[in-house]
């Protein structure tokens, strides 16, 4: 098992670096200027000055080695730095963004725990919803349910995210006034009254999100559970007398977990993706709304950065994915 998640590890990390040369170019080619959006008052000396200043002047594989060693060595240091009170990063340049000339990671921080919050919680609300649809659906095929269940997660897998959110905002925010439409992030919690707006605030974009988780885990997890109640240790089981629900849970669901802890840890990173639609509906002050802002403003740094974190974030679930299904179905590794 050592053995194979070290496999895993340095197969990962070639990726990441392909990864990063693939998201540098790409962002390097992109049409625009970052001194576009100067006053056009502004000297030719000037803007020359300004773009020295930002490093345009360098070639781009030298600026691109410059960024690597940021991610990799500079800014942990700076973490390490802050946590155990070291000096590893004294004097070191960070990655600065464009606009606010202060640290990329510094920005990041701020954000990501909205972020965190409002996804981690659509992701295990969607998660638990779809296990237990899919569960239920599978153990009562072609019943109403089945059908309703099946229904829901067409439409949630379907729709896109920003009209689920329209919908969402006129009948429980415009209609029946039951929730705000927009996320107020300077809201503090420090009483139950508070916790109850908190609470509020975050019924909508955690919907949009966990419909969307709800929709992908739903239908893997009933053809999962539909296959296995298809074996003949089920038929064994309730041969023997079981009850349903033990037969279920303790022997159909247990062994389809391989392949709906596979989906659970590769749509992961996915609502990631959907946050920076629905961060920007909902007014979340998340890296989603950061990203989106950073590409209308061309703050190159910013979203190199963040879309590196979101791709490490693919690949580390990848990788934790193939660790739980090894752990859980050991035959892959000695095979």
């Amino acid at each position: 098992m050592r053995l194979y998640a070290f496999r895993r590890l340095a197969m990962a990390l070639p990726t990441l670096l392909v990864i990063s040369v693939v998201i540098f170019a790409l962002l390097e080619l992109a049409p625009g200027d970052p001194m576009a959006q100067l006053p056009s008052g502004i000297s030719p000396e000037v803007r020359a000055d300004m773009r020295i200043s930002l490093g345009l002047d360098r070639p781009a594989p030298l600026r691109y080695l410059l960024w690597l060693n940021q991610i990799l060595v500079i800014e942990p240091s700076v973490a390490l730095d802050t946590l155990l009170g070291t000096t590893l990063s004294q004097n070191s340049p960070r990655i600065l963004s464009w606009q606010t000339r202060g640290p990329v990671m510094a920005l990041i921080a701020q954000r990501l725990p909205q972020t965190l919050v409002v996804v981690g919680l659509a992701y295990l609300v969607g998660t638990v919803a779809a296990v237990v649809l899919g569960v239920w659906s599978a153990a009562r095929r072609d019943s109403a349910l089945d059908r309703a269940g099946t229904g829901v997660a067409a439409l949630g897998y379907g729709l896109p995210p920003y009209f689920t959110a329209a919908v969402l905002i006129y009948i429980f925010a415009i209609w029946l006034g039951w929730v705000p439409t927009v996320y107020d992030t300077t809201h503090k919690v420090t009483g139950w009254d508070s916790m109850v707006t908190q609470i509020r605030q975050m019924i909508l974009p955690v919907a949009v999100l966990s419909l969307q988780t709800t929709a992908q885990i739903t239908r893997y997890t009933r053809a999962a559970m539909q296959d296995a109640l298809k074996q003949d240790y089920i038929r064994t089981a309730r041969a023997k007398g079981l009850p349903e629900r033990r037969v279920l849970l303790d022997h159909a669901l247990r062994n389809s977990w391989v392949a709906t802890l596979t989906v659970i840890a590769l749509g992961a990173p996915q609502v990631f993706a959907g946050a920076i639609i629905t961060e920007q509906i909902f007014g979340v002050n998340g890296i989603g709304q950061l990203l989106v802002r950073s590409l209308h403003t061309g703050d190159l740094p910013v979203v190199q950065t963040v879309t590196m974190l979101v791709a490490t974030l693919i690949v580390l679930a990848n990788l934790a994915a193939d660790l739980i299904i090894a752990r859980i179905d050991p035959r892959p590794v000695h095979a």
